[in-house]
C-alpha cells in the first residue's frame, strides 16, 4: 500500500513546472508528494514553486522538505492542486475530510486551475458513501442539532472524538467533526448541497463534480482516470 502511495506521488510530479502555485493537501500519500517535491526543489530541477497548504499538518510538512509556502489571499491564481481522498466513484466525485482539514482543502481545491487527485486502488468504488462516512464540520455549540438533522437524510452521525487526546477532534479553524454513514448517496451533488444549507454546518467532505484527474496506484502500476 505505500508503495503504491509512492508510485502515484512520483507520477504526480511530472504535472509539476517552474513557476507554479501548487495546493498542497492533506494526508499521508499527499506527504510522499510533498517531500518528493522539496528534494526536486533544493536540487534545482524545479524553480519557484509555492505551496499553499491546506492544514497546518501540509504546512509544516512543506517547511521541513524544503516547499516555500503563501497563503490564499498573497496569490492571484493557484496552477494546481494536489490532494488524497477517502473514495472517488466511476464519475471521480470524491468523499474526503478524514484528516479534518476538509474546509480549506475544498476551498483551495475548487480554486485550481487543475485538481489532482492522488489514491490507491482501495479507495475506488461503485458509489459514494460505500465504504466511508461523510465528514461535516460543524459549528461546535450545533454539533448535537444537526446530528439529529441529518436522519432526515438517514444518516447516522458520531461525533468524531480524538485520538491522543480527550474529547473532540478541533479542526484547524476551531470545529467539531460529525461523521455521517450514509446508506448510499445517489445524487453526490445534490447531497452536497443539501448538506450545507444545514445551519450550522461549515462544510462536507462530498467533493462532486471538482476533480480533473485521478492518479490511482495498482499492483500494475499508476492508473490515470480523467474527467
Amino acid at each position: 500500500m505505500e508503495e503504491m502511495k509512492r508510485m502515484v506521488a512520483k507520477e504526480a510530479l511530472k504535472y509539476i513546472d517552474d513557476d507554479m502555485i501548487i495546493g498542497l493537501g492533506t494526508g499521508s500519500t499527499t506527504a510522499y508528494f510533498i517531500q518528493m517535491l522539496g528534494k526536486k526543489l533544493m536540487t534545482g530541477e524545479l524553480e519557484d514553486v509555492y505551496g499553499i497548504p491546506t492544514s497546518h499538518q501540509s504546512r509544516l510538512l512543506a517547511l521541513e522538505s524544503g516547499v516555500p509556502v503563501v497563503s490564499l489571499d498573497e496569490v492571484d491564481a493557484i496552477d494546481l492542486a494536489i490532494d488524497g481522498a477517502d473514495e472517488v466513484d466511476p464519475h471521480l466525485n470524491l468523499i474526503k475530510g478524514r484528516g479534518a482539514a476538509l474546509t480549506m482543502e475544498k476551498i483551495i481545491e475548487y480554486r485550481a486551475g487543475t485538481f489532482i487527485v492522488l489514491v490507491d486502488e482501495s479507495k475506488l468504488v461503485e458509489y459514494l458513501g460505500q465504504k466511508m462516512p461523510v465528514p461535516i464540520e460543524v459549528i461546535p455549540v450545533a454539533w448535537r442539532a444537526i446530528k439529529e438533522e441529518l436522519e432526515v437524510f438517514n444518516a447516522t452521525a458520531e461525533l468524531r472524538m480524538g485520538v491522543k487526546k480527550d474529547g473532540p477532534v478541533i479542526t484547524d479553524n476551531g470545529n467539531f467533526i460529525l461523521d455521517a454513514k450514509f446508506e448510499k448517496i445517489e445524487d453526490p451533488l445534490d447531497m452536497e448541497i443539501e448538506l450545507n444549507n444545514i445551519p450550522g454546518v461549515v462544510e462536507n467532505g462530498i467533493f462532486a463534480d471538482i476533480a480533473d484527474i485521478v492518479l490511482v496506484g495498482t499492483k500494475d502500476g499508476v492508473k490515470k482516470m480523467e474527467r
